[in-house]
Formats: structure tokens, C-alpha cells, sequence
């Protein structure tokens, strides 16, 4: 015991062997370990406090105000289309065919007018990407260089092909790869899609190799999602690279493009859809989203509401404070409120 507190003196000062029984008596005596260091003792008068909860609410409410404002002013349409776009009462067996045109066509009236760029989303329910054995399945060296093509250990059971040979990218993350495809035209006008620049870029600099190719690609014994041009480098696959950072939420959307364009209010935007993803087989859902942004994103009432919350309750806190001290202030310091104190003669009042 008496060991383990001269080594933890010690260390408080930095000090070993001979320069340690030099200073010891320092050490012993030194303002750390007396925990006599200077630290900022703040005194919580009620003019402090009350100054304080009201400076958030002043502070927090027009944030919030600002922030619902933006978020009101966001166009969003979302057009859930997974079950109208199966004719057939076995969907799964409808997914699965791959000799059945899945094209499904959709129409939207746009109810006010949007701006471009336009975000081109498409969202998910009930699909779990944060499942353990699949965020495990993949594998970062194989993705970012060339010559790692053979570390698939990570990726069972989507690392090696049919035939032996190693999968790149391997693992049930880029196998499931998201794979419907839409086609825009407002008016009977075709728009077109940007699909550039809708990954970080530091994941298609940092995580996905611009000299690594896809090879053996879907050519396991499962039926996946889509499948990637060989020969273009994952570093400028963004399709694949937006599916890759996976959701935390089973509820998710993901970047498909943009349109740059602006829609008007009444334009009808219809939508052809080759719905090929088979959500069915866990009973997911799919959905197209068309939103505008501003300077808080995408349409997010909740940082609004929340922000006016916490304001409207900093400031209600504050109200209570003042009626307090009006109502029963108290001197400050007094030391008849202290406990041993109160049942003394000399402090009775």
C-alpha cells in the first residue's frame, strides 16, 4: 500500500529514482498533491443565474424560430412506390425474375415551386444496415489499394467467387448495392440527372483506391443488388460509394442525384421507374424523395422545436428564479441556513 502511493507521488511530478528521494519532501507538500491548485470557484448568486438562464432563452429562440422558418420553406415530396410497382400478388417471385420488365411509371404534381438544385433521394424502411454481421462485411484495405484484392477474410459470405476467385469489393454491403434506377421529365420535358459529387469526398479519396477495379462482382452463389462497370475505379463509383457509409437507423435515405433545374408549382414531374431492388423478401419498403435544401440542410423541424424548447424553458426557469427571490430572497451567505445551524438558539428567529 505505502508502495503504491510513494509511485503515484512520483508520477504527480515526474520525478524517478535518485532525483525522487531528493525531492520527496516536495513532492509530499507540493500544491497538487494537496489539491490546492487555483480553479475557477464560480459564486451562483440568484442575479448569476437568473442572468444565465435568460441569456440561453434569448440566445436559443430566435435560433430556433430561424431554423423552423428555413425548414418550412422546404419543398419535400415523397412517393412510396414499392407496392404499386408489383402487379402480381407473389412480389417476391415478381423481384426476383429476371426476364420481367419492372419499368413502373410514376406522376407528381408539384405543389410549390422548387429551386434547383433539387436532391434526388431515395429512402428505405426496415432495412437494418447497422445489423453487426453486416457492417463487419467488408473490407477498407481490399477497397483503398490494389493489391490487398485477396484480403476477403471480413467479407464471408460474399469473398470469393463461384469459382475461387476474390470479389471486389467483397461483402454483403456491396453486394446488397441499391439498384433502382429513375428517369425524370417535368412536362414531358426528360431531365437530366446529376450523379456527380453526391459521395464525401473524403471517402472517394481516403477509402476507395483510384487504381482498384471491380472484378467477380456478383458472380457468388447469391442473387445480390446491382452490379458496378469494371472498368471504372471505385474511387469514382459514388453510387457505390453513398451505399457503402452505412445508416444508423433502419429508416434511412441515401443521395441518388440532383436535378438542377427549378420546378414550378402545378409542373408534373413524372418519374419511370425500374424497380429492381427486392425490399419484399424482409418486408421493406422503398420510396422516391424530392426536396429542396437550405442553410439547415434537408427539412428538419425537430433542431427548430427543440432549440425554441430549450429557450422557452431557460426563460421559464428564469421567470421562476425572479419570483422566488421576490417572494422569499435570501441573504447571501447567511450561515443560519446551514443544517447544524438551524436548531441552534443563537440562530432562531
Amino acid at each position: 500500500m505505502f508502495d503504491t502511493q510513494i509511485y503515484e507521488m512520483s508520477q504527480c511530478i515526474g520525478i524517478t529514482g535518485a532525483d525522487f528521494s531528493s525531492r520527496l519532501s516536495f513532492c509530499a507538500d507540493s500544491k497538487f498533491t494537496q489539491q490546492e491548485l487555483p480553479a475557477w470557484k464560480p459564486l451562483l448568486t440568484p442575479a448569476i443565474v437568473i442572468g444565465t438562464f435568460s441569456l440561453i432563452g434569448v440566445v436559443f429562440i430566435p435560433i430556433g424560430l430561424a431554423s423552423l422558418s428555413a425548414s418550412q420553406e422546404i419543398v419535400e415530396l415523397v412517393d412510396q412506390y414499392d407496392v404499386e410497382c408489383v402487379p402480381a400478388d407473389d412480389k417476391v417471385s415478381f423481384i426476383q425474375d429476371s426476364k420481367t420488365d419492372k419499368a413502373c411509371t410514376r406522376t407528381i404534381t408539384v405543389p410549390k415551386p422548387m429551386k434547383g438544385p433539387i436532391q434526388i433521394y431515395y429512402q428505405m424502411d426496415n432495412f437494418y444496415q447497422n445489423h453487426r454481421r453486416y457492417v463487419k462485411s467488408r473490407s477498407d484495405e481490399q477497397l483503398r489499394d490494389k493489391g490487398s484484392a485477396h484480403l476477403v477474410k471480413t467479407c464471408e459470405p460474399e469473398g470469393t467467387s463461384e469459382a475461387g476467385a476474390p470479389i471486389v469489393p467483397c461483402g454483403l454491403i456491396a453486394w446488397s448495392l441499391f439498384n433502382d434506377t429513375y428517369t425524370f421529365s417535368v412536362n414531358k420535358k426528360t431531365v437530366e440527372v446529376n450523379k456527380k459529387n453526391i459521395a464525401w469526398g473524403s471517402d472517394k479519396s481516403s477509402k476507395f483506391g483510384s487504381d482498384v477495379y471491380p472484378s467477380n462482382f456478383q458472380k457468388g452463389g447469391l442473387i445480390g443488388g446491382g452490379h458496378l462497370n469494371e472498368k471504372i475505379p471505385l474511387s469514382e463509383q459514388e453510387d457505390l460509394i453513398v451505399w457503402m457509409r452505412t445508416a444508423a437507423l433502419p429508416t434511412f435515405r441515401k443521395l441518388y442525384g440532383r436535378i438542377e433545374a427549378d420546378i414550378m408549382a402545378s409542373d408534373e414531374v413524372t418519374v419511370v421507374i425500374q424497380n429492381n431492388y427486392n425490399t419484399y423478401s424482409f418486408g421493406g419498403t422503398k420510396a422516391l424523395v424530392l426536396s429542396t435544401t437550405s442553410w439547415i440542410g434537408g427539412k428538419n423541424n425537430f433542431i427548430g422545436v427543440a432549440y425554441m424548447a430549450v429557450g422557452g424553458i431557460s426563460l421559464l426557469v428564469a421567470l421562476a428564479f425572479v419570483g422566488l427571490n421576490v417572494v422569499k430572497p435570501r441573504t447571501l451567505g447567511d450561515p443560519s441556513y446551514l443544517s447544524w445551524n438551524k436548531e441552534s438558539p443563537d440562530y432562531l428567529h
